[in-house]
């Protein structure tokens, strides 16, 4: 399932290469890791067996085009090819947001082709999830080889929808990227149709710096102290003070300006207005005391003590999950990010934090909040 990095303006989108063993599923992902420019990509890693190439997944994080203001971001990986490895094939397979089918074109992978799409079929109807709504395209892999079993017989075996298609040779790489882009602009398209994506502010709202995005969740005081005065205008443009009096709530301050309404002033008995934080409002009743300090520690400028009250809450957090006191496990049993974990737990170890370090460490607080609510935790009380 794809996810909203608000802050980052990003989304993250998962596409996974299904298909039978040795059909050249991680030949494929390396092609595609060869092609991307180092800046784009993530770290490419694969666990090598005897039987098969890819015992668990490859994982590559890739850079692609936009969608409004937001870039997104293909995590893209391979599953195991065999059958006797489908508990891993389900895991994998969770919360894609779209498929590439490696198809073998040897005569003998019919059997397994077919095998292999039946079973993507079931494992994704096991999550909910009717394959003839699911962004999925098919690659012919092999095509350079003698004897390859011809398109026409390998689209009645496989593609019986009519799903987009390409012939490929993955150890030379033809027709591997154009695969990638076809799977890509239909994932942005259902993600479009679902409304992933946040609608698009207003020009008056967007900031171009990470700065001043998160200045807009400070409190209005503060953020109004540090907003200096629009370009172009003197003194003088600034309408003069009014004071009201005998009981006029509302003066004129010149010719053609607006009218200065003057504030009420709060009630004794009032009391003052707290506000909440985003990680505070996120946060279930028995981390909301340490929530509160991170926001706080953030509009203060205390980006050292938000990142550790973050990291701190964190683990909190992550301990609902048992799972013995393994923070990795208790991450993986929640679906929080391991590679953001590791960063964070890096982050506390150093110290004159910047703001985006902050600023990372309450997003993995919220990401951890949510995903700690959607599990039912901490369980509450009778």
């Amino acid at each position: 399932m794809s996810t909203v990095n608000v802050m980052a303006r990003e989304i993250a989108a998962k596409v996974v290469f299904y298909g039978p063993g040795l059909s050249g599923k991680t030949t494929t992902l390396k092609k595609i890791y060869d092609s991307v420019k180092p800046a784009h990509r993530g770290e490419l890693m694969s666990l090598p067996t005897e039987a098969d190439r890819t015992l668990f997944f490859d994982f590559l994080p890739v850079k692609v085009e936009r969608v409004g203001e937001y870039s997104v971001r293909l995590a893209l990986y391979t599953v195991p090819g065999q059958v006797f490895y489908n508990a891993t094939r389900k895991l994998v397979l969770q919360g894609a947001d779209g498929v590439v089918f490696v198809a073998d074109s040897q005569e003998a992978a019919e059997d397994s082709n077919r095998e292999s799409m039946v079973n993507l079929e079931e494992n994704l109807a096991e999550q909910g999830i009717r394959i003839e709504k699911f962004p999925l395209v098919i690659q012919y892999n092999k095509r350079d080889l003698p004897g390859a079993t011809p398109v026409d017989r390998l689209r009645t075996l496989l593609n019986a929808r009519g799903v987009p298609e390409f012939e490929t040779c993955a150890t030379s790489g033809q027709g591997v990227l154009d695969t990638l882009k076809a799977v890509m602009r239909l994932v942005i398209r259902d993600l479009r149709q679902k409304r992933v994506v946040p609608p698009v502010r207003g020009a008056e709202e967007q900031t171009p710096d990470l700065e001043g995005q998160l200045r807009q969740h400070l409190p209005a005081s503060e953020r109004a102290a540090q907003v200096p005065p629009p370009p172009g205008r003197g003194a003088a443009a600034a309408p003069p003070m009014a004071t009201p009096a005998r009981g006029v709530a509302a003066l004129k301050t010149g010719p053609g300006l607006p009218q200065a309404t003057a504030p009420r002033p709060p009630a004794v008995d009032e009391p003052p207005k707290r506000v909440m934080g985003a990680a505070a409002a996120l946060a279930p009743g028995a981390l909301i005391d340490q929530a509160r300090v991170a926001d706080s520690a953030f509009a203060a400028g205390d980006y050292d003590a938000c990142v550790r009250t973050c990291q701190e809450a964190v683990r909190r957090a992550l301990a609902y999950a048992g799972a013995r006191n393994d923070a990795g496990s208790q991450g993986l049993l929640l679906r929080v990010d391991g590679p953001d974990l590791l960063r964070l737990e890096l982050l506390s170890t150093h110290s004159h934090h910047r703001i985006d370090d902050a600023a990372f460490a309450l997003y993995v607080l919220m990401q951890t909040f949510i995903r700690l609510t959607a599990a039912g935790l901490p369980p509450q009380a009778d």
